[in-house]
């Protein structure tokens, strides 16, 4: 049965973070309605094999289309460095990451091709952000480099987004940004965005940020507007939360990252 307009956008990430995307989507669509599931039982996916990355994110998928979805959003990159393909393939619905809209607006933006990318050691030794920004730039060439920020996760986490502690822990992941030119930063951890004014500071004015949220909702309205299923109003959207494991933390912390509390959130099992 084919999606409707007022069909919900599904989202899936291992946790919280995913919710920057989900942050993005209630900002720029907001008529649409959304269901989030959070892999909260089964986090983090940065530190697990592809293949059982890929296998939660299937069931991931299958309780999300279950539920009737007319687009999958993976905002999650360890789970778009590896899943993808596995899921554009399984699913009858469009699937959008969150590492080639990021990668593709980081290369609209920089002024010299010098491009930087942060993330989880996951998705940073994955190479996907590097194989991205290289495939897409094509004969002109981009320069890369790519470091990962461990750390920024729990800060994001705690809710440590200023103050001299994020700012040492900056000034220590990027000093090698700012010293060999890089012109464009890349955020690729869905964390990391609630970091973004440390990170701008430390970087300077001459380094543009790209937030893979923001631009992954781009490219969510543009394949909607597409094939005829933007929603434009004349209802009331509804927006549903999902979790593996005990909400009571994710609400608390979740709330940080949507911008807006979470009234509630349902525990599912996806044990299946």
């Amino acid at each position: 049965m084919r999606p409707e307009s007022h069909s919900p956008i599904g989202v899936f990430d291992s946790g919280v973070g995913g919710l920057t995307v989900l942050k993005s989507l209630l900002s720029h669509l907001p008529h649409e309605s959304t269901l989030y599931l959070g892999d909260t039982a089964r986090v983090p996916y940065g530190t697990k094999s592809g293949e059982v990355v890929t296998r939660y994110s299937l069931k991931n998928a299958a309780f999300l289309m279950e539920r009737g979805i007319k687009l999958l959003v993976v905002a999650c990159n360890t789970a778009s460095a590896v899943a993808l393909p596995a899921l554009s393939a399984a699913l009858p619905v469009p699937v959008v990451g969150v590492i080639a809209p990021g990668a593709r607006a980081a290369l609209r933006r920089t002024r010299g091709g010098q491009v930087g990318v942060i993330g989880t050691p996951g998705t940073i030794r994955s190479g996907a952000y590097q194989r991205e920004l290289e495939a897409a730039a094509g004969p002109e060439g981009v320069k890369v480099k790519a470091r990962a920020c461990p750390l920024f996760v729990p800060l994001a986490e705690e809710g440590w987004l200023s103050g001299d502690v994020p700012r040492l822990v900056a000034r220590e992941y990027l000093a090698d940004f700012v010293q060999n030119g890089v012109d464009t930063l890349v955020l690729g951890c869905t964390h990391y965005p609630l970091l973004k004014d440390i990170i701008a500071e430390v970087v300077g004015p001459q380094v543009t940020l790209v937030d893979s949220a923001e631009a992954t909702v781009h490219v969510v309205a543009q394949l909607l507007e597409e094939q005829g299923l933007l929603a434009r109003g004349g209802g009331v959207p509804t927006h549903h939360t999902f979790v593996t494991d005990v909400p009571e933390r994710f609400v608390e912390v979740g709330a940080r990252f949507l911008g807006r509390p979470i009234a509630s959130a349902e525990q599912v099992d996806l044990s299946f």
